[in-house]
């Protein structure tokens, strides 16, 4: 059985999702960032890098949720695009998008914005400003097709629910008004049964919720001083 490490955030999201699509048994296991647990010897073995999410499927480790996708997408045969060159090139090139772009500058917009000391302008400006660029890709993206790879749902529309969840806070309760093709893709998968129990995992365990100096330490520890 899938060991799943895992924390109510963005990228352990897309994971939850693509294990409810499948059906795939699974173990949760819980790690409380903001507890520092993502720290502890015993994780750091399964992920170096210290982030959640992270699995354990026999004798596989697997770390980055969009290697995980692709993992799981290559065990199970499911939400693959076609086998053929185009159909994959687009498949990597739209993940590595998320994986390069939405998730990097998503998130440090929400750092800057939301957790980080003064002085922060030039940070604030420069990450917002890269965070709506890229989202804003995805929404013409979306413009043309229902989906990200066309006509198909994959692991790459998995890829970009686990963060539209999070766009409100990312880029401000208005930004759905200039993303319309995104909420829409959001708002479907939202009603698909495994959405819903992905997202219920998130009740299974008790996680930290203050922002306290001791979760700063763990999350930040280059301002925790």
């Amino acid at each position: 059985m899938i060991q799943f490490y895992y924390h109510p955030s963005p990228n352990p999201a897309k994971i939850a999702l693509f294990l409810e699509e499948t059906g795939l048994p699974y173990e949760l296991i819980p790690v409380d960032t903001r507890k520092g647990e993502q720290h502890d010897p015993a994780f750091l073995k399964i992920n170096p890098n210290a982030k959640t999410p992270a699995m354990v499927d026999g004798d596989a480790i697997v770390f980055d949720s969009n290697a995980m996708l692709l993992y799981l997408a290559e065990k199970t045969g499911q939400f693959l695009p076609n086998d053929d060159l185009k159909s994959r090139g687009d498949m990597y090139s739209w993940l590595m998008f998320v994986a390069t772009g939405i998730g990097p500058y998503s998130g440090q917009a929400v750092h800057f914005k939301h957790f980080a000391p003064e002085p922060k302008d030039y940070a604030v400006t420069r990450y917002n400003y890269e965070a709506w660029r890229h989202w804003s890709i995805i929404n013409d993206r979306l413009a043309n097709s229902p989906y990200m790879l066309g006509n198909e749902y994959t692991l790459v529309d998995m890829a970009v629910w686990g963060w539209a969840r999070a766009v409100p806070f990312i880029l401000g309760e208005n930004a759905w008004e200039k993303l319309p093709n995104v909420k829409r893709l959001l708002d479907e998968i939202n009603t698909r049964p495994a959405a819903q129990r992905a997202e219920a995992l998130k009740t299974q365990h008790t996680y930290k919720t203050e922002m306290d100096a001791d979760a700063r330490k763990a999350m930040f520890p280059q301002i925790a001083h």
